[in-house]
C-alpha cells in the first residue's frame, strides 16, 4: 500500500504500522515524534497503530538552537 512519509511516497506492506514507516525511511526510534494524519501518536502506541493506504505520516526530530 502507498503511504506518505514526510511528504514522500513509500510502499509498505498491508498491515504496516508506525514502526514500519520509521524503518522505511531509516529514522531512529528514539528522539523523534510521530503524527499520523495530523494526530500525534504516543511512542507506546507505535507498534499497534496501523496505517491505511494514503496515510500521511510525519516524523519530527527535536532540534536545539537559538
Amino acid at each position: 500500500m502507498t503511504v506518505w512519509i514526510n511528504g514522500a511516497e513509500h510502499e509498505l506492506g498491508e498491515g504496516a504500522n508506525v514502526l514500519d514507516a520509521l524503518d522505511a525511511m531509516g529514522a531512529p526510534r528514539v528522539g523523534v515524534a510521530v503524527a499520523v494524519d495530523a494526530e500525534v501518536v504516543p511512542r507506546a502506541d507505535w507498534a499497534s497503530t496501523a496505517l491505511a493506504a494514503g496515510s500521511r505520516v510525519e516524523v519530527l526530530t527535536a532540534v536545539q538552537g537559538g
